[in-house]
């Protein structure tokens, strides 16, 4: 794919498809294309959900707000967050495509991280409600668990039980070492 054929203007649409519609949206994902459109668009998200975070650090709410964040940490979550973003998509596909591989996906890397890509669409929601202290954290857990397990159904063909079962277990070991962590930070 050419960068100049990336459609800037779809992309809230795409990602208010993944968070509205999302058996929809893997049932319809291209599993091919290439890396740079769901890397973008992963990017992007990073970035509105790195805006946030600022705005809510500015606010003295989220995860900074109890290390006094303020100013210059909701600055810098608005470079960090693209970054992250754009890093993390590939190490978040590995380890997607691992976990998919070992449930039975026949699936590509490739398949593997658009999934994980546009699951960034959920980044800037899970930003506002990591301002809830401690909730925040396991709300957050129990959303991706509901996504990975539509991708998982939808575009990699496992059975439910068995995707609910993988990432929820996956699922709450993070919720907790999240909640255990965040009342170390506190």
């Amino acid at each position: 794919m050419d960068p100049k054929d990336i459609n800037f203007a779809a992309m809230p649409q795409t990602a208010i498809n993944v968070v509205t519609k999302p058996a929809e949206f893997f049932q319809a994902m291209s599993k091919t294309g290439g890396y740079l459109e769901p890397l973008v668009f992963a990017v992007m998200m990073g970035l509105v959900a790195g805006v946030i975070q600022a705005i809510l650090s500015f606010a003295g709410l989220g995860p900074g707000a109890s290390s006094g964040g303020g100013m210059m940490a909701g600055f810098s979550m608005i470079l960090f967050m693209p970054v992250a973003a754009a890093i993390g998509s590939f190490i978040g596909g590995a380890i997607l495509f691992v976990i998919w591989k070992l449930m039975g996906s026949s699936e590509e890397y490739e398949v593997a991280y658009r999934s994980g890509a546009y699951l960034m669409a959920l980044a800037p929601i899970t930003a506002i409600i990591s301002a809830v202290p401690y909730g925040g954290g396991i709300i957050n857990m129990a959303i991706y668990v509901f996504y990975l397990v539509m991708a998982s159904v939808h575009v990699h063909d496992l059975p439910a039980q068995k995707a609910w079962l993988v990432f929820g277990i996956i699922g709450v070991i993070f919720a907790l070492l999240g909640v255990y962590s965040e009342y170390k930070a506190r």
